[in-house]
């Protein structure tokens, strides 16, 4: 008697199949959750059992990573499913066939293609909005170590089935196989070692009897990494491919258990591999990425610890690695190279959240181990990014992962893209609803309503622009567009800088008495003395803020902390007008950027080794100059009958650091804080770094008149003429000041585009003229008109007294 067909288990997923046929004929099935091809098989006679393909369904352990998916479209695929219905050799690396055939997206006995499977309905948790690093997050990035009782004791480790090889051993074992030309000891080695996680702690760690359980020390022994690694170059291809087996099951081993310290430590070894940065290997290291990914808070703690004590050689390794695999996988250059998208849409979640470690662990590290820079994927410049950032806006309607969650790893580029065309939005919203305003109240619309128009002279340059923005604030998100009282100019975006750069000079004065500068740090600050100027205080964080908003670069000078503490916080709490802003966590580092030789002091106080009270004789009292006069005040009550001793002399620096950087200039900060904000009241800004606002409000401050010359078009004139010929000789041989002057004259600033000079238009023009005229601009489209002068003497004499004498429409 036959016995019927029973369910058929998919060999890589292990979803049930129905056959659904007669239990006599055989025909080819389909999974319906990965759409792997197989066939069914006839029907056996006797009572034993059907004869069904015998596949482990193992999935990643993802209960310690919230958020992750428990969809089964959302698991780690079973690598260890045998595609011989269960029958195939028993090797130490079974299932590895399956792991490279899901790969490839191909059955390897049937030759059939996958059909799509379901994407992903949930992603990789998100940063919450206003998280720039993963050091706010919930691992606890500040911490020493993780609170005893959140984290529950590790589970058993494997148990040791190697005789180690030692360091020294090793590299005499690779010696004498260079020599030999045979290799198959070292074979051996990397296949015993990387074929489990505790063959690797024992291979690597410092003292193989010791558990190394805190974030201080991952126990390893780093340089015996770095020389396997290294070796890697020199071994036939045969041994390389050995490994990367080894890694496999390393990595198919027990995935379902909870992870221990020696788990960590295997992937922080594994991570480092440099095999993993060619894109054939691409789907094992997608598969370690994931587990890493799916680790608990309190293991990413530990993780994020250990990182930032790699050398700085390997961490940068290890950061660039995970950027390639986030550009390759989003632009393969050969598509049919890797899985489809589909199949894979975990690939790039995992690799950025384990990129977020790293950028956590470079942020707590001082100094930092690689410049924030370095995280930068440039190829994201290329995707949609106001999808990205519309996805991460609105979470609750569109739940995938987005880039905007991670906003270290988008470029400045990128990230004034999406602020310029969110304020392009903002601006069309501002001007539609001006529009919708007239119709109704049946008023013929102009386009001027369209603009923020301001007309000011610049006799009274300072009370005309406090009193137009002051009567037009409802109108700031519109276009800016500036008139200047008796001038034709029309304002094509020339009069707009002009206006900006006038403006400043004026209120940065010193005279002025609204800023103070430090000839030492070069900078202005905020004079704390200074308290009946709170509308002028708004007024220029109106400028900051119309400035970033219209893509306009100033020439203003504050140090760093200004830009840390207008983040502080990034956005302006909603219906609070009492809520507190501008207040940052300052230190002495941030004091340097504004007083330079106090900050220098107090570090002196701090590191200094005799008895500070009998030696310095300092209190808990201070003296501000405002104006000439000194002012005492105390830094805590009774100040000046508490003396700084060697035991409180930390908490003096902290009390007088903050008191100069926030307390004494509250008012004056907030009232600049609320003006900027009034203008750039995006949630952009909580993905920009202060470092990057600086950059966006001032520029780039590398001046290269060569990238210029590469981008320069001309009318009337060739690239090889002798006018222009002279042109950049006289330009390159200035020095640096004349030449800003030269990019002032031709363009009203002299501040440099984000991206560098290669971003900006310029255009040199031939004008049928005397040559006995002066050379002119037309500062809104960058164009420099020039006769044909007759020499270099010539040309030089009349350029240097244009550009040393102009400003308005005309000389002055």
């Amino acid at each position: 008697m036959a016995c019927p067909v029973t369910d058929i288990t998919c060999s890589l997923c292990g979803t049930p199949i129905s056959p659904a046929t007669s239990p006599h004929t055989q025909v080819q099935l389909h999974c319906p959750n990965c759409g792997t091809s197989m066939m069914a098989p006839k029907a056996v006679s006797g009572p034993g059992p059907s004869n069904r393909p015998t596949g482990h369904n193992r999935t990643v352990n993802e209960a310690g990573a919230a958020g992750m998916s428990n969809n089964s479209s959302d698991h780690l695929p079973p690598l260890d499913a045998n595609r011989n219905g269960g029958h195939g050799r028993n090797s130490r690396f079974s299932g590895i066939s399956n792991f490279f055939s899901f790969g490839k997206g191909k059955s390897k006995n049937h030759g059939g293609h996958h059909s799509a499977r379901p994407a992903s309905t949930k992603e990789l948790p998100p940063i919450n909005p206003g998280q720039n690093s993963l050091v706010n997050s919930s691992m606890g990035g500040s911490q020493s170590a993780p609170p005893p009782n959140l984290h529950p004791a590790d589970p058993d480790p494997e148990p040791i089935t190697i005789n180690p090889k030692s360091y020294k051993d090793f590299k005499d074992e690779i010696e004498k196989s260079k020599l030999a030309g045979n290799y198959k000891s070292i074979m051996d080695f990397f296949e015993t070692t990387f074929s489990s996680f505790g063959n690797l702690n024992v291979t690597f760690k410092k003292d193989p009897n010791k558990d190394y359980k805190t974030v201080d020390d991952s126990g390893l022994n780093q340089d015996y990494i770095n020389a396997v690694y290294d070796s890697m170059g020199v071994v036939p291809s045969e041994v390389k491919k050995s490994i990367l087996k080894a890694v496999i099951n390393s990595l198919l081993k027990d995935m379902k258990k909870p992870r221990n310290k020696n788990d960590l430590r295997a992937y922080l070894i594994l991570i480092q591999n440099p095999q993993f940065a060619g894109s054939s290997t691409y789907v094992i290291f997608a598969h370690l990425l994931r587990q890493m990914a799916a680790l608990s808070d309190q293991d990413h703690h530990y993780l994020v610890h250990w990182f930032k004590r790699l050398p700085t050689e390997q961490f940068k390794s290890v950061v660039h690695k995970l950027i390639q695999f986030i550009s390759i996988r989003l632009f393969p250059p050969a598509p049919a190279d890797l899985p489809p998208m589909n199949k894979c849409s975990w690939w790039i979640p995992s690799a950025t959240k384990v990129l977020a470690l790293l950028n956590a662990a470079n942020t707590l590290s001082m100094p930092t181990l690689i410049s924030y820079v370095d995280f930068y994927n440039v190829t994201l410049d290329n995707m949609d990014l106001m999808k990205e950032y519309y996805a991460w806006q609105n979470p609750t309607q569109n739940q995938t992962f987005s880039f905007c969650q991670y906003p270290f790893i988008l470029s400045l580029t990128a990230k004034r893209t999406i602020m310029q065309r969110d304020s392009e939005q903002q601006m069309i919203v501002m001007a539609r609803r001006s529009l919708v305003a007239k119709v109704q109240q049946r008023v013929v619309p102009d386009m001027g309503m369209l603009f923020l128009n301001l007309k000011v002279r610049r006799s009274h340059l300072v009370s005309d622009s406090l009193h137009e923005i002051a009567q037009k604030k409802h109108d700031l998100k519109k276009k800016l567009r500036v008139t200047f009282a008796g001038e034709p100019g029309l304002d094509m975006g020339g009069l707009t800088k002009e206006w900006f750069l006038l403006l400043l000079r004026k209120i940065f004065r010193e005279e002025y008495g609204m800023f103070s500068y430090d000839h030492k740090s070069r900078c202005f600050w905020f004079n704390s003395a200074c308290t009946d100027c709170n509308q002028e205080f708004n007024l220029v964080g109106v400028l900051m803020g119309l400035a970033v908003y219209n893509s306009i670069i100033l020439d203003i000078h504050f140090p760093p902390v200004t830009y840390k503490k207008l983040l502080s916080p990034a956005v302006v709490p909603y219906s609070n007008p009492r809520a507190v802003v501008g207040r940052a966590n300052v230190t002495v580092d941030d004091l340097a950027g504004v007083f330079p030789e106090l900050a220098h002091g107090l570090k002196e106080v701090l590191e200094y080794e005799g008895d500070v009270e009998d030696d310095l004789c300092m209190t808990f009292q201070i003296n501000i100059q405002e104006y000439g006069t000194v002012r005492p005040h105390a830094l805590k009550p009774n100040g000046d009958q508490i003396a700084v001793t060697n035991e409180n002399r930390k908490e003096y620096v902290e009390l007088y650091v903050n008191y100069l950087l926030n307390d004494s200039v509250y008012h004056q900060f907030a009232a600049f804080y609320h003006g900027f904000h009034s203008v750039c009241a995006s949630n952009a800004l909580i993905m920009l770094r202060p470092e990057e606002v600086e950059i966006l409000v001032c520029g780039n401050p590398n001046l290269n008149l060569e990238e210029l010359e590469k981008v320069t078009t001309y009318e009337g004139y060739t690239r090889s003429d002798p006018t222009i010929r002279y042109f950049w000789e006289i330009a390159k041989a200035c020095p640096i000041h004349m030449q800003k002057k030269l990019l002032l004259f031709t363009t009203g600033s002299d501040r440099i585009p984000i991206g560098g000079m290669s971003e900006m238009t310029f255009k040199i023009m031939r004008v049928d003229t005397s040559t006995s005229m002066l050379p002119m601009a037309h500062t809104c489209f960058n164009q420099l008109c020039l006769p044909p002068y007759k020499n270099r003497k010539q040309l030089k004499q009349k350029l240097t007294i244009a550009i040393a004498n102009a400003e308005g429409f005309g000389l002055e």
